[in-house]
């Protein structure tokens, strides 16, 4: 090849060289969909478990996997929990070691699934509803993969250190040097979260932004769900980024925390689910995928999780402000795929952490 790939690319065509063959992704057209028959049901069963790779936050995930499990007894799921990037690396050494435990994987960086895509390490697989009610953009056209959830990035406050009428409506406000000290973030090379909010906010606020941020003395914490925590802990007055849902969680506890979504708009970030070409109990793996994505799943990760769903027939929790009244930055996975180390480097850079 005469272009240079970036670290994602080598990681991932080196996990696929060593693996041996994998499934070929469809071009041209995707599989047919498939419903949750009785007899998956049962092969599924005879294997008796899966392994799901998450970003989403430990206490939804093992709630999602509770609410699997007594929809199908006898399918128990193992959570295996952590950052976007962590899970990223970490699926890269086993397959480059021939290690196979992952059947079900979500990240919070969509860019992931380009990647191992690319690398032919899914398995294609379209469940019923997401051919149904899912919108194109939320679905891989060669049925590689599909958004499980969609995550929003917004700016927060404490209520008890700050007043509603003082809390920060903008990027722009946020930069202001009187909340030197105050502010909280995570970090891209953890949170596939915020390393998709950061291409994000890079491309439309300029690096020069972050600069400022930089030298705000912000507390810096690696995965999107931390900042919500100490937000609420008080720890500090504002994050700069974090995951929606939890601060909604949080909030619905009864913690002093509230919502901004910035005038500039906030970044979205859709969080795919897919199946392992080499995983290691397919039936348990496609079963899981499929009720996954069905809108008693979707409603579940919106009622339970304060997540934000593709399905056509969800519904927005109600104490939520409605997806369609937020204004919302635009991904873009295939960038962050090809620009992911530099991101990386440029934040390094101008963060020193």
């Amino acid at each position: 090849m005469t272009r240079k790939l970036t670290r994602r690319h080598v990681l991932a065509a080196s996990a696929a060289a060593s693996a041996g063959a994998f499934i070929t992704p469809v071009r041209g057209a995707p599989p047919e969909a498939q419903k949750i028959t009785p007899a998956l049901i049962e092969a599924a069963k005879k294997e008796g478990k899966l392994s799901w790779y998450t970003s989403v936050d430990l206490a939804l995930a093992e709630k999602v996997a509770n609410a699997f499990e007594a929809k199908y007894p006898g399918v128990k799921v193992k959570v295996e929990r952590s950052g976007a990037e962590r899970n990223y690396q970490r699926i890269g050494q086993e397959y480059q070691n021939k290690i196979y435990n992952c059947d079900v994987v979500n990240s919070s960086d969509a860019a992931h699934f380009i990647v191992w895509k690319r690398a032919n390490m899914l398995a294609p697989f379209v469940p019923e509803e997401v051919a149904q009610f899912f919108p194109a953009a939320h679905r891989d056209p060669d049925g590689m993969f599909a958004s499980w959830r969609i995550t929003l990035c917004p700016i927060a406050y404490n209520t008890k250190l700050v007043k509603a009428e003082e809390a920060p409506k903008s990027y722009a406000d946020l930069v202001d040097p009187k909340w030197m000290g105050k502010i909280v973030k995570a970090h891209p090379g953890y949170s596939g979260t915020i390393m998709t909010a950061t291409q994000q906010l890079s491309r439309d606020l300029g690096w020069a932004w972050f600069e400022k941020l930089a030298k705000l003395k912000v507390m810096q914490v690696q995965s999107a769900t931390e900042p919500p925590k100490k937000l609420a802990q008080g720890e500090r007055a504002l994050m700069a980024d974090g995951g929606e849902y939890v601060v909604e969680e949080l909030k619905t506890r009864g913690e002093p925390v509230e919502i901004v979504y910035p005038a500039e708009g906030t970044p979205l970030i859709a969080g795919p689910s897919g199946i392992m070409a080499r995983a290691p109990n397919p039936s348990a793996s496609r079963l899981f995928h499929a009720w996954s994505m069905t809108r008693e799943a979707q409603q579940l990760n919106i009622d339970v999780g304060a997540l934000r769903s593709a399905h056509a027939q969800a519904k927005d929790r109600p104490d939520m402000k409605k997806f369609a009244d937020i204004k919302t930055l635009r991904e873009e996975p295939g960038v962050v795929a090809d620009q992911a180390d530099a991101l990386k480097a440029r934040y390094l850079k101008i963060f020193k952490v």
